[in-house]
């Protein structure tokens, strides 16, 4: 019969303490990430299994979070949320726990699912995704005494819970001011609209690279509308036939900017040499070579499965942060994927 292996088995074969191991295991956040990866690669190649049972009785954890599947739109900026849940899965994974999904419509059915979920399961805390003005998901689990991350920033919360979320301004900035290096002066930004947290964000990258550049703010140019390609394509028409209409617009996600190309190609002369840009960076925008935005969403599911472990494990550090970033709350750069002349 083979020899069982153990923790103590994985320390030998890492060169490293039993209590390295236990921690890449329970705490990972405390263990150099050379150290983490030596390590895991011994538990790979030995085959090593936690007992989940044993754990649990040891630590007081289940070692299972949860997390929200957000309700299907358009199959394009649906795709963003697919792609944060598999990093996240695969994150916490590593980090020796389960990610347990569960879908509701609104917020108030969200926070029943919570009911439900604790009621029926020992959970360790909770992901929480797409954050907004007037968020009630946040305090009712911080009144429970419930461990949560957000990925999303608390837009009008004083509350300092642990949260990861991308800088959409410094997106739309970069995207802004790549149009203005382009020679684009007539610049529209096409957004959500207004008081949504997120939207907002986005739209003041457009307006701060403006003023950068000193170009005028023109209402005209500031479009708000609901998500989606037919909504992108009715404000992208709208613009097109103003008397001096845009040269470029900056949109607020893929679906918009997939909306503003159709509209441009079916609306000569004006829409010929639209230049177009969306945000998120979707397959869709990859397939067809619109220049997009991207975040760094595997490297924020890591940070949020980070943050968790770390208030669980009563860090309320959260770990390494920029200067004068508050604790436990991680704001990360996008970047500017290009793929066609501006």
């Amino acid at each position: 019969m083979p020899e069982k292996v153990t923790i103590a088995t994985v320390a030998r074969h890492a060169q490293v303490s039993r209590q390295t191991v236990s921690n890449v295991l329970n705490s990972p956040h405390l263990v150099r990430e050379e150290t983490r990866e030596r390590v895991r690669d011994a538990i790979a190649t030995l085959g090593y299994r936690v007992s989940q049972a044993a754990r649990q009785m040891r630590t007081g954890r289940s070692k299972l979070l949860a997390a929200r599947i957000e309700p299907t739109r358009d199959g394009i900026n649906g795709s963003v949320l697919d792609r944060f849940l598999h990093g996240l899965t695969e994150t916490a994974e590593a980090a020796g726990y389960r990610v347990l999904l569960y879908t509701a419509g609104d917020r108030a059915a969200e926070i029943a699912a919570y009911d439900d979920l604790l009621g029926a399961y020992d959970l360790d805390g909770f992901v929480l995704t797409g954050t907004d003005h007037g968020d009630v998901r946040t305090a009712w689990l911080a009144e429970r005494g419930v461990p949560f991350v957000t990925f999303g920033r608390p837009w009008d919360s004083p509350e300092r819970h642990p949260w990861v979320d991308v800088d959409g301004a410094a997106g739309a900035a970069q995207a802004t001011r790549h149009l203005i290096g382009a020679g684009h002066r007539r610049i529209a930004f096409v957004g959500w609209p207004a008081g949504s947290g997120v939207g907002d964000d986005r739209r003041s990258g457009w307006l701060a690279a403006l003023r950068e550049a000193d170009l005028p703010y023109a209402d005209e140019l500031d479009r708000r509308t609901v998500d989606g390609i037919t909504e992108g394509a009715a404000v992208t028409r709208d613009l097109l036939a103003l008397a001096e209409p845009p040269t470029a617009l900056v949109c607020a996600s893929d679906s918009l900017a997939i909306g503003a190309l159709q509209a441009a190609r079916t609306y000569p002369p004006n829409g010929r040499d639209l230049a177009v840009t969306g945000f998120d960076d979707t397959p869709v925008a990859q397939a067809i070579g619109l220049t997009s935005v991207s975040q760094p969403l595997g490297q924020a599911a890591a940070r949020c499965i980070e943050l968790l472990t770390a208030l669980l494990d009563g860090d309320v550090s959260g770990g390494p942060r920029a200067a004068g970033q508050p604790p436990s709350q991680v704001l990360l750069r996008p970047s500017l994927v290009i793929r066609q002349p501006a």
